[in-house]
């Protein structure tokens, strides 16, 4: 019988890819498709993907290291302005502004769009800043509440992603989704962590629906 590994410390160093030549020994040539839809600019078709998408995981890099998190709004929310450039809101949040940190310091951003039921997803790789113009702020209002600022990405590359990952995941498939209460509430991992027993858990989840509607934004 086949057993895994317990630690990566076990797995010999014969076995460990260290260098692009062994990459392209092991996955060889991408297809010319692959390539051909990696673009410079926002095509009217890439375009209209960005403004059906709900959704964007937004990574950025720091001297502390990598951060990658979620924004989401209705679809039009992340803006092509015009073909090299992508408008996203940074709405209210838990105010560690880890991405925001990160932009700051090193403009380098990468963005991946998707759309429930689309199994393609949209990747771009650019340059981001952070703007605060008042008009602009105005201009994404969202039940009577201004972002704090809007990220401001400068496309670099753009090109879809095929649907493999998603079908694989089953990602939009009812059948794939699992109830809540299979995993810890919120507020039972947040009293866990609280180990003086300061942090009352079910209070906090009790609570949570109300805080949301108040702070969504």
């Amino acid at each position: 019988m086949l057993t895994m590994p317990d630690t990566l410390a076990e797995i010999s160093p014969s076995y460990r890819i260290t260098t692009t030549a062994q990459l392209e020994e092991i996955y060889g040539e991408s297809p010319p498709q692959s390539l051909i839809k990696e673009l410079d600019h926002i095509s009217e078709h890439y375009r209209g993907f960005i403004e059906k998408a709900p959704f964007v995981a937004v990574a950025t890099v720091g001297p502390e290291g990598l951060d990658c998190s979620p924004r989401g709004d209705p679809p039009g929310f992340a803006r092509a302005i015009d073909n090299r450039t992508i408008l996203i809101p940074d709405r209210r949040g838990n105010n560690r502004i880890d991405s925001l940190r990160n932009i700051v310091r090193d403009p380098r951003i990468s963005l991946l769009f998707l759309i429930p039921g689309v199994r393609e997803t949209m990747r771009i790789n650019g340059r981001a800043e952070i703007l605060t113009e008042p008009d602009l702020l105005e201009s994404f209002t969202m039940q009577g509440k201004l972002p704090r600022s809007v990220i401001a990405t400068t496309v670099d590359r753009i090109y879809f992603q095929c649907s493999k990952a998603i079908v694989r995941s089953g990602l939009w498939s009812a059948e794939a989704q699992i109830e809540r209460s299979e995993l810890p509430s919120t507020g039972e991992m947040l009293a866990a962590l609280n180990k003086d027993g300061s942090f009352d858990g079910a209070a906090y989840d009790k609570g949570y629906p109300e805080h949301m509607k108040k702070t969504i934004y």
